[in-house]
């Protein structure tokens, strides 16, 4: 009895090296291969470095400490393999977790699945929900190194939005927009919706033919000497609740200038509380969505600021930080994005161009470019994860509004060898244009034109490397087309 208590410890030790061992190498390999993948590099590099640490390092190490030691020592060869083994693989995800911890995360939640592409079936299914939601236990480190600036100005109360809104008819506006302002080549982007959506269905969303409320284009000067009484001028010249808000959305995307020497880093931030944005008509996102909360308070109309992240069409595939709002109106949440609906900014400066494309969007087409960190705020019934946010095509919300959908491909990266091509639905029979450039690039080249219900846009990428294929919408040939979307392709090398 006694030997059993001393030997089943030993035994259980040992089988749990065992296991750690030939997991290690594996996860090593799976989280190399994933990096490899979203860089679009070569996987068999990460293949071979696994092969190394297992096992021709551990035995060489072995074999070169054997020839220094005299005393054969405790550990049978075997153990020793396995010591190092662990010690080896362990050190290798450290460094790679250590050195790229944002990058790491994004590779593993957007293409951890690499080696199952273009395969289906139920079990292939469970095998790449396993992997995502083994990429999502990191999600920890992502954040850790990734703080957001703008939280700071976050109230310490939050309220939260009701996740089981009743549906209330909303009344038709009379006059009212469309565009954004974040960086450029054009609006901004999102992706495809989800089957439900968490609040009522409006008709007010897309705007169309519509401009600033009157209420503010005509707003005398001698109103604007605070934020409260801009407010209640504002109340008293519009009864109807949405619209009030959409004034006050104008208000603020109308009289603020996005301020891209403090967000580039070519000057100080200043401080983004209401009141010196309102003094001065100038902020980063934070700025505008503290505006217009302390314009809804005014007037009591529940407006809250909220914190998180964005993706636009020309950052990466994370995106960055970002502050936007949300507003109660008649018991229901509605999403606001008043900075993107200013213009557009480049390191050039801003460019003024008033919008609503983000103005009481549905949900399931904000949560494509905005991801808060309160998941309530995605005011779906079931919020997304950040791994299933960032593995979402980057479609703009005029995607929705000209009724397109995509059919494939269902993620922000794939790879291709050969041309990249695009699969939509297009039930309104717009013109559709697409064109290419390299990632990071300013030039592209116009690769499709065509308009059919069941759309096939192909661009025959011209060498290896990370491409940006951008989706174009317009109402006839040689009119002018609208920025709609983008994916990202990996070409790899041909043959």
């Amino acid at each position: 009895m006694r030997f059993l208590f001393l030997v089943l410890p030993v035994q259980l030790v040992k089988l749990v090296l065992t296991v750690l061992v030939f997991l290690t190498p594996v996860l090593g390999v799976w989280l190399a291969s994933s990096l490899v993948a979203y860089s679009n590099g070569s996987t068999w590099l990460a293949v071979g470095s696994g092969i190394l640490l297992f096992p021709l390092v551990p035995i060489t190490w072995d074999l070169s400490a054997r020839r220094k030691r005299r005393d054969p020592g405790v550990l049978t060869w075997g153990d020793r393999i396995l010591l190092r083994t662990l010690l080896l693989n362990l050190s290798f995800i450290a460094c790679l977790l250590a050195l790229r911890p944002q990058t790491a995360f994004l590779a593993l939640s957007t293409r951890g699945d690499w080696m199952l592409e273009g395969r289906q079936g139920a079990q292939i299914e469970l095998v790449r929900q396993g992997l995502f939601t083994l990429s999502n236990r990191l999600e920890w480190l992502y954040l850790a190194v990734r703080q957001n600036p703008y939280k700071q100005y976050a109230d310490t109360t939050t309220i939260q939005p009701s996740p089981e809104p009743t549906s209330q008819p909303i009344g038709q506006p009379t006059a009212i927009a469309t565009d954004t302002p974040q960086p450029q080549p054009t609006p901004t982007p999102q992706s495809k919706p989800q089957p439900t959506l968490n609040f009522p269905k409006t008709d007010l969303w897309p705007w169309k033919d519509s401009g600033i409320h009157p209420a503010v284009a005509e707003m005398p000067a001698s109103v604007e000497t605070s934020i409260e009484s801009v407010a209640k001028y504002l109340a008293q010249q519009e009864r109807d609740p949405f619209l009030r808000v959409k004034a006050l959305h104008d208000y603020v995307a109308d009289r603020v200038a996005y301020d891209a020497p403090a967000f580039f880093g070519q000057a100080p931030r200043p401080p983004q509380d209401a009141e010196t944005v309102f003094r001065t008509r100038k902020a980063v996102c934070a700025g505008y969505a503290k505006l217009l909360e302390a314009l809804g308070r005014a007037i009591g109309a529940e407006i809250v600021y909220v914190v998180g992240d964005s993706r636009t069409q020309i950052s990466d595939l994370g995106g960055g930080s970002h502050a936007w709002n949300a507003a109660k109106i008649r018991g229901n949440w509605y999403l606001i994005d008043a900075t993107w609906d200013s213009g557009h900014v480049e390191a050039a400066g801003f460019t003024k161009q008033y919008g609503t494309e983000y103005l009481f969007p549905p949900a399931n087409v904000m949560v494509i470019s905005h991801f808060p960190e309160n998941p309530a705020y995605q005011l779906l019934p079931k919020p997304l994860s950040r791994g299933e946010f960032l593995r979402q095509p980057m479609l703009h919300p005029q995607f929705f509004a000209d009724g397109l959908k995509l059919v494939a491909p269902t993620r922000s990266q794939t790879d291709v060898r050969g041309a990249a091509v695009i699969q939509l639905v297009n039930p309104q029979q717009r013109w559709l244009m697409a064109s290419y450039g390299a990632r990071g690039s300013q030039q592209s080249e116009r690769c499709a034109v065509q308009t059919t219900q069941d759309a096939q846009l192909s661009c025959p990428l011209p060498a290896s490397g990370t491409y940006e294929v951008r989706l174009f919408s317009g109402d006839q040939q040689y009119g002018q087309y609208d920025y709609v979307g983008q994916l990202e392709f990996n070409q790899q090398e041909h043959g």
